[in-house]
């Protein structure tokens, strides 16, 4: 068992799903993904940066690297023998992998969130959401399990399966172990700040929230990309990142499947908290694969006053 601060044991990710009595095929699941991982980051390290060529659901253009990251976890995921149905944020429709539900996981996953800047060289990460059964379409707080993986600096791996948060890295083997577990978010305020979105376009209460995050002495770190900037907030045990509600795209901007509802329930598990400035994300049931909604996510103290100054006036 390691600590924030400690040094960890060198206990691998199979073996630690094993200890913790983590179901057999739930645990062959978490692993397929880390598996596929180790391909994605060679396809970063050596792949063309061009475009595919296609465009995914939402109208984007696709980078090459989007499309091979997609295929890999696809084929590891389709091929696992444990698994009903995928969701991914590069495709246009559910795919059905085995109409025969019982005992398996339906999984949505953004396979390579932040992807534009990798001509620039800076962080990204594959986003996972796993449910029990067939169904991907309900709220959040029915996850059984949730992950991402970093490609910065150091290759991470954070996963909960409902008993704390923790974190894996990549040694010289190409295998994950254990660096920190049960990370758990700080009491108070938040230090740091990631804000998404032009501040000319936001609302009365969220700007009112920007200037209380400014007067309390939080810091701005914003690298564009979710997963880092998530990483950050939970690794340092404290902040918030928001993409929030504006006045030209009232849903925000990320994904609820594919983005918002793995992070919620990770940030969750480490004791912090995760809005849509009204009410918690875990909650909102989704009604297309592409629904969107604003999102404040992080230290639990920051995200009520969040709530609350949208509610005074918004």
């Amino acid at each position: 068992m390691s600590e924030i601060g400690a040094t960890p044991l060198q206990i691998d990710l199979r073996r630690h799903l094993r200890e913790h009595d983590e179901d057999r095929d739930l645990t062959r699941l978490i692993c397929e993904i880390a598996d596929a991982s180790k391909y994605i980051i060679n396809a970063i390290s050596t792949g063309d940066l061009g475009m595919a060529g296609t465009s995914n659901l939402y109208g984007e253009e696709q980078l090459a690297l989007d499309v091979l990251s997609d295929r890999i976890i696809t084929k590891r995921l389709a091929h696992s023998g444990v698994v009903a149905n995928i969701a991914s944020e590069e495709r246009d429709d559910i795919v059905e992998v085995d109409p025969d539900c019982e005992g398996k996981f339906s999984v949505a996953f953004d396979p390579l969130d932040g992807s534009s800047l990798v001509d620039v060289n800076l962080a990204v990460g594959t986003i996972v959401s796993i449910y029990r059964g067939c169904s991907l379409m309900r709220p959040g707080r029915e996850q059984v399990a949730a992950m991402y993986i970093l490609y910065g600096p150091r290759t991470t791996l954070v996963y909960s399966t409902g008993n704390g948060v923790h974190e894996f890295g990549m040694n010289s083997l190409m295998e994950y172990t254990l660096n920190y577990e049960n990370i758990r978010m700080d009491e108070g305020r938040a230090r740091i700040y990631s804000p998404g979105g032009q501040r000319s376009q936001y609302s009365a209460g969220t700007e009112k929230f920007a200037q209380y995050l400014e007067t309390n002495g939080a810091k701005l770190r914003y690298s564009g990309g979710f997963v880092p900037d998530i990483n950050q907030v939970l690794i340092k045990r404290s902040g918030l990142f928001m993409y929030p509600h504006l006045k030209n795209a009232p849903e925000g901007k990320l994904r609820l499947l594919y983005e918002l509802n793995p992070m919620a329930y990770l940030i969750e598990q480490a004791g912090g908290a995760a809005s849509d400035g009204r009410r918690r994300i875990l909650d909102i049931r989704p009604e297309k694969i592409d629904d969107r909604a604003p999102v404040f996510i992080g230290s639990s103290e920051a995200v009520a006053m969040a709530e609350q100054c949208i509610a005074e006036m918004d």
